[in-house]
């Protein structure tokens, strides 16, 4: 089994809290960041533009990603040319489409060629990687984020599709496919099988890597020590005195 050091695809963590990216940034296992609007909402952030240049000021040398938050494509297109401007390492997230079901795939297409690096998010089907690569193609450096945490939620394998969305992206080197809404360790493998680029983290699963590879009958014996540990410190007991159903 792979070890966290020995993993080839690119961790990525995800979240908006600025202490815990801050502590994240001195993990060498990770290599870069992204963010949403509802991450930054579940943080408590309530300038969005006062938090992402606070975080670039700690963080400037590590690839993130800052969401535009407008439905309106005029709007979107405003929001990521001041966005890009907060920094080189800066990536504008920009939804697959609209709230109304409307492709963003036109702007995408211009802002890759104006030079904005974009991170086309929210995808769930490889028709839509499939356009999104053709529009990124000779464009600036890119990301393509599929969650597959989300296909996985419903019912549905997301490996093949993963797998799939990397042989449209070989027509597209300046684009990097990531592997978003992880939900567990497993993912993190999966991803590295398959030769996925990046794969976003949350903390919680950035915790679980430690436990890479361990030892599943060493694994059992900390399972067991573990209950026994909370069952004396919560007190239990059962008296022998007392019989059943007195």
């Amino acid at each position: 089994m792979t070890t966290a050091s020995q993993l080839r695809v690119k961790i990525f963590a995800d979240g908006a809290d600025l202490a815990a990216m801050l502590e994240l940034y001195r993990n060498p296992l990770v290599r870069g960041f992204t963010t949403n609007p509802t991450l930054m909402r579940r943080a408590g952030v309530a300038d969005y533009r006062a938090f992402a240049r606070e975080v670039l000021t700690h963080i400037p040398d590590r690839p993130i990603s800052f969401e535009v938050f407008a439905d309106e494509f005029a709007e979107m297109r405003r929001q990521a040319r001041e966005i890009t401007t907060w920094g080189e390492s800066v990536y504008v997230k920009i939804p697959i489409t609209n709230t109304r079901g409307e492709s963003s795939i036109p702007l995408v297409r211009e802002l890759t060629h104006a030079g904005i690096k974009v991170n086309v998010t929210a995808m769930l089907t490889l028709d839509q990687v499939r356009d999104v690569t053709a529009a990124l193609s000779g464009g600036a450096p890119a990301y393509v984020s599929v969650f597959a945490g989300r296909i996985a939620d419903t019912g549905r394998d997301p490996v093949p599709l993963m797998a799939a969305a990397l042989e449209f992206l070989a027509l597209s080197p300046n684009a990097e496919l990531i592997w978003a809404s992880t939900r567990e360790v497993l993912n993190v493998v999966q991803a590295d099988a398959i030769g996925c680029h990046i794969i976003t983290v949350t903390t919680d699963v950035l915790h679980k890597l430690g436990g890479l590879g361990k030892d599943l009958h060493e694994y059992s014996l900390d399972t067991v020590r573990t209950f026994r540990a909370d069952a004396v410190r919560a007190g239990y007991a059962l008296d022998a005195s007392v019989r059943p159903g007195a």
